[in-house]
């Protein structure tokens, strides 16, 4: 295997310019870079593709940076985005920030420094508009718009009212929804808004509960879901922010003896593989 020495030899050039080059750091002269990336390409050295880039500026890479990478429907945003990006010949490079934003603004300086084709973001911390002269094209998805970068979203407040609707036509007179972080403003939370006008409009007992940044974090909502359950006793349909969450809904309604859906109706959201598998199986 090809090292900077031998691609230094090759090209006629210092290592310390072969490794100047490859990081895309200091000033470096186009005829030299030209040389350098030729005697990469010359004997398979890697990173190569940055070689086969340079006329364009940019790699076959597109950066992905999500919360959580564990959580179901993180791990199909994942699964089809590298589907998607595949077939038109890119790459992922998959960013796990854990809602940290020195974590998430780590990951977005090594997406430059790759030299990224485009950034897909997830989490929310780091604003967008400073890529713009970069001219790094930045998708987010499922986060709020801090400019006029393009945003993806899907309707959240549709969402909740369908659930809100779908729970009283099966005769629900008092509905509970699990979603949101206190404190945490998220599109996520949209959710409760078309859920509680529907309640209002037809008459109907809703309420919101939100959980805390722990259990958020840690994806484990028994204490917060149980908590909920025993403060609202009259309850007998539930509506909660996520799959993930239903299904930890399920578990604790099991453990009180609750009937699904003979006592307590659940509706999910996001339509994950964990609304298949669990018993019964979960409207989402």
């Amino acid at each position: 295997m090809a090292t900077l020495k031998d691609i230094a030899q090759r090209a006629g050039v210092t290592a310390t310019t072969v490794s100047r080059v490859i990081n895309n750091r200091g000033y470096i002269s186009e005829g030299t870079r030209k040389k350098v990336y030729a005697a990469m390409e010359e004997m398979h050295y890697q990173p190569n593709e940055l070689a086969r880039a340079f006329s364009k500026q940019y790699t076959n890479t597109i950066g992905l940076i999500v919360p959580h990478i564990s959580h179901p429907f993180f791990i199909k945003v994942i699964s089809n985005l590298e589907s998607s990006a595949a077939e038109k010949g890119f790459k992922l490079l998959l960013c796990n920030s854990k809602e940290q934003p020195e974590k998430e603004q780590d990951y977005l300086d090594m997406c430059i420094s790759n030299r990224v084709a485009g950034i897909v973001l997830c989490s929310k911390y780091v604003q967008t508009r400073e890529f713009r002269k970069m001219n790094i094209p930045v998708v987010n998805l499922e986060r709020g718009g801090d400019d006029d970068t393009i945003s993806v979203q899907c309707d959240n407040y549709q969402g909740g009212k369908l659930a809100a609707e779908h729970l009283i036509e099966c005769g629900c007179k008092n509905l509970l929804h699990f979603g949101g972080v206190a404190g945490k403003d998220m599109p996520a939370d949209r959710r409760a808004d078309g859920f509680l006008r529907v309640c209002r409009e037809r008459g109907i007992e809703g309420e919101v509960l939100l959980s805390d940044r722990l259990s958020y974090g840690s994806m484990h909502y028994e204490s917060y879901i149980e908590k909920g359950l025993l403060e609202h006793p009259e309850t007998d349909g539930i509506f909660a922010s996520s799959d993930l969450i239903a299904a930890q809904v399920l578990q604790r309604l099991y453990a009180m003896g609750k009937r699904v859906p003979e006592d307590i109706k659940v509706v999910g959201f996001d339509d994950t593989v964990i609304a298949g598998i669990t018993t019964p199986s979960i409207t989402t």
